[in-house]
């Protein structure tokens, strides 16, 4: 009869939790934890059996009964059955249960397992000697391997939590202040205050050696950092973040905290980067910790970003919860997009909502593939939920609500954001739920306009072209692939015509629209190619620009005229950088789709020369290295011509930043300086390359030398790696010593992340081989994957060679999934696909199904660019000529 359960989505409604009473026993020595859970159910419809979630535990059968409240009878069952590939636990009764109150009892016992999910153990050392400390990770399905639950985003219940048997010298945190602590000898029993109402995936319990920093906000709320022993100062950075976010968001929800204290730590083994548990937030290393002396400013950036992510949960997530793993998004979307509105006030010279445009363009990435998901997704076994914790939830999420908050006005979006939190706090919402609060507080259909971004997957490219004086706009599914999509989007269409005074917005509804220009816009625009410049009296216009601060999630398509005048737009810098980075992404996007020549698109990069906005330079460098990829697959022999033109193209801002960090630079100009000089490294440049090996050896010597300050360093340890190869190791040694010898996570990854770029595939080998070994935590592993384009076919050997041990430490979680798209997306032929296909299917895993269908699309995206660029007969002559300019 226990078998009817197997294979369900969800659990059956038979009973609802309303109250736990979790008891655990953790043995950090002996890596199992012991416990017992009184549950306070309702039973609501007749009944023999009780289902809950329970994974990796061992029930003891003895110890479970269901104690009816109203007549004290106690049910004893005649089976408990666990089925572990659907974390259930049947609770077999031999006659019906009477519908009401009561308790269920269960005792259990666990494992502190090192799979950095449920209740597991992370390791560090403190005075030489190594140490286990006891961690959760609930989210998405992982509390039921801490004790048995009802572990859905919608059975939400209260939590009162006991940890016995505490080493008395450990600090043993969850998410509520201690209400008892009992010391007797070597050995501590803690009791914490009762939650308010809350998700199974948000408690959270911690257990290990910490030093802490402590602040309170203004309305009292008790706010600490806990760190490693002695590395304390580092919390500092954070704490201020937290108090300044905390109070920021109480004004923006109209909703104050919700709970007594907050306590955010660093764990030295932690699968994601931060995870927002009720009260107790916990963070990797590098998401959390801020060295003045050897941080660089984009940790400084990461750390306040993830913060106030992490913190925008605690109302949108833990207070309002979604109803089931399908509107993730509502959680993940939205605490990404607020994060940047918390750090844009805290650090406006950041120009946050500029660089914001890389979370878009990662949205956009994944979502022009044919394998990618809707915003909404349906989830139907709980193994499938790991897989979407991707750019679609997060950065198509967050982009959506960029969009329609441009859309509706910021006033009305707060006002209708903090009725919503009102109306379902302590409850659970679905996406309608969030629309329909905006509907009334606007008075905009949001719910129509917003059911093609979430239902449909992918997004429009709207092609615009002028032909007598009439603009027309057409709209298709964009996919990278450049095959013909399915799909219609609503399209907030905003447009700009000469200067950024003359802005007009209109809704797309249909396949396509004409409008007249003068009518619409009150002037006509030039038809030479040149485009003159707007004249006074505005009558003839010199450009227009569509998606303006690329505030829609869509990619735009000019006819070959308005190309043109755009590209003079951007040399002669009348665009907003924003729309400089527009121009720039579209372009590359329909390059890759072929729907725009290899050559144009260099061309349009050519108008760029004399950029200097970090976002903006930022994405021109990393289209830079993927175009070079694929120049080095098509046209091997003009390859030198292709990096020549690249190190030209950058030559403008290497000059004006220099090696040096000039006193009171920007934030910004400090992060730029890092990936011009990388990119320069990369790309061959010599001059660059002997400079960082100066400045590298400079720093062998002394570890505080003022000629390698943290924000230069990776370019250092890349330009070191480029001239390193079998018979010449001696920099590739010099950096393992490095990281051999730090105890920053930061710097390890850094290092971690520059010895895969080297050009000798043997070399490359012996790095993958070190990712397996002891001295790399498995968090940190997927790092050092990113190879150099010399080292693809060694870095898919490796895979293949050691699928069976990266699937055995890595195959649950996501991190597994990092390992097939980082070494199989680079590839780039149709033979290569067939192996991976080949490959799979022989070693199947279903935690990285949807991973590997985009990764083989991606391949295939690859080999027909090759072949496409292959084709173009122009190419050689554009190169020459671009190559040779002087810049």
């Amino acid at each position: 009869m226990a078998e009817q359960f197997k294979g369900q989505p969800r659990l059956p409604k038979f009973a609802v939790p309303k109250r736990y009473d979790v008891s655990l026993k953790p043995d950090l020595a002996a890596c199992k934890f012991a416990g017992s859970v009184a549950i306070d159910l309702d039973i609501v419809s007749d009944t023999n059996f009780i289902v809950l979630n329970a994974a990796e535990l061992a029930v003891d059968a003895a110890t479970v009964s269901f104690t009816h409240k109203n007549s004290s009878k106690v049910f004893k069952p005649l089976k408990a059955e666990t089925f572990e590939e659907d974390g259930i636990l049947v609770l077999e009764f031999g006659e019906t249960l009477p519908t009401g109150p009561g308790v269920l009892a269960i005792g259990f016992e666990g494992i502190l397992n090192d799979k950095m999910k449920g209740f597991y153990r992370s390791t560090y050392e403190h005075n030489g000697e190594k140490k286990n400390m006891a961690v959760t990770q609930f989210e998405p399905v992982d509390a039921r391997r801490c004790f048995p639950c009802w572990d859905e985003p919608a059975c939400k219940a209260t939590f009162k939590i006991t940890l016995e048997d505490v080493p008395s010298e450990l600090v043993a945190l969850s998410n509520m202040p201690v209400s008892q602590e009992k010391v007797n000898g070597h050995r501590k029993t803690v009791s914490y205050q009762e939650t308010p109402i809350m998700s199974t995936y948000l408690v959270a319990i911690v257990v290990g050696l910490f030093d802490y920093v402590e602040d309170h906000t203004s309305d009292g709320v008790k706010v600490r950092v806990y760190c490693q022993v002695g590395k304390e100062n580092q919390g500092k950075f954070a704490l201020q973040v937290a108090v300044k976010t905390l109070e920021l968001y109480k004004e923006y929800f109209g909703v104050p905290y919700p709970l007594p204290k907050l306590d955010m730590v660093a764990i030295p083994d932690f699968s994601a980067g931060a995870m927002e548990n009720y009260g107790l937030v916990t963070y990797r290393e590098t998401a959390l910790l801020f060295d003045d002396q050897h941080s660089s400013a984009s940790i400084k950036q990461n750390v306040t970003i993830t913060v106030a992510h992490e913190l925008a949960h605690q109302w949108f997530g833990n207070l309002v919860t979604m109803e089931w793993w399908t509107h993730l998004w509502l959680n993940e979307g939205f605490a990404t997009w607020v994060s940047y509105l918390a750090t844009e006030s805290l650090f406006p010279e950041w120009k946050i909502w500029t660089q914001f445009l890389d979370e878009s363009t990662a949205g956009l990435k994944l979502d022009g593939l044919e394998e990618s998901h809707p915003i909404e997704v349906e989830i139907n076994h709980a193994a499938e939920v790991d897989e979407i914790f991707d750019a679609i939830s997060y950065t198509k999420g967050a982009s959506v609500i960029r969009m329609l908050q441009n859309y509706l006005g910021a006033e009305p979006f707060q006002r209708s954001l903090a009725a919503y939190v009102k109306k379902h706090a302590y409850s659970n919402a679905k996406t309608e739920d969030l629309w329909a609060a905006l509907e009334e507080g606007s008075g905009e259909p949001v719910n129509k306009l917003m059911n093609s971004w979430t239902q449909q997957k992918g997004y429009p490219v709207v092609s615009v072209e002028v032909k007598d004086q009439k603009l027309k706009f057409d709209q298709t599914r964009f996919l990278s692939s450049g095959s013909q999509g399915e799909g219609e989007w609503i399209v907030p269409i905003t447009l700009c015509c000469g200067s950024y005074d003359v802005r007009k917005s209109f809704l797309l509804k249909t396949k396509s629209e004409t409008l007249d220009i003068k009518e619409f816009l009150g002037c006509s625009i030039a038809e030479t190619e040149s485009g003159s410049i707007c004249n006074k009296n505005n009558t003839v216009c010199s450009w227009i620009k569509i998606n303006v601060d690329q505030a829609g999630f869509y990619r735009v398509k000019y006819d070959e005229k308005l190309a043109a005048t755009l590209r003079n737009a951007i040399q002669n810098k009348h665009l907003s950088a924003t729309d400089r980075f527009g121009i720039l992404d579209d372009s590359y996007a329909l390059s890759m789709a072929r729907q725009l020549s290899f050559a144009s698109l260099l061309t349009l990069l050519a108008a760029y020369k004399e950029e200097l906005d970090y976002t903006v330079l930022s994405n021109l460098i990393s289209i830079s290295q993927k175009l070079a990829r694929i120049a080095a697959d098509a046209i091997p022999e003009l390859l030198d011509l292709i990096n020549q033109f690249f190190i030209g193209l950058l030559q403008y801002s290497a000059e004006k930043l220099g090696w040096q960090p000039k006193p009171g630079e920007s934030h910004l100009d400090a992060m730029l300086r890092g990936e011009v000089l990388t990119t320069l490294a990369l790309f061959g440049h010599d001059l660059t390359i002997n400079e960082a090996s100066r400045r590298f050896h400079a720093y062998l010597d002394d570890r505080n030398t003022p000629l390698l300050p943290p924000d230069i360093r990776k370019a250092a340890y890349v330009a070191v790696m480029q001239t390193v190869t079998q018979s010449n190791r001696a920099g590739y040694d010099s950096l393992l010593r490095v990281y051999r010898e730090s105890d920053q996570s930061e710097e390890k990854n850094r290092i971690l992340g520059s010895l895969a770029s080297c050009p000798d595939p043997d070399i490359i080998l012996e790095v993958l081989n070190f990712l397996l070994t002891s001295e790399v935590r498995n968090q940190d592993a997927i790092f050092g994957l990113a190879v150099s384009s010399k080292g693809r076919e060694t870095a898919w050997t490796w895979l293949k060679d050691n699928w069976e041990k990266i699937s055995k430490t890595w195959g649950s979680g996501f991190l597994i999934t990092r390992f097939v798209s980082a070494i199989v997306s680079p590839l780039a032929s149709f033979e290569k696909v067939e192996e991976v296909e080949e490959f799979f299917k022989a070693h199947p895993n279903p935690a990285i199904t949807r991973t590997l269908k985009q990764s083989i699309e991606r391949v295939q995206i690859n080999a027909k660019w090759v072949q496409s660029v292959q084709g173009e007969k122009d190419l050689p002559k554009v190169l020459k000529e671009l190559a040779s300019r002087n810049y």
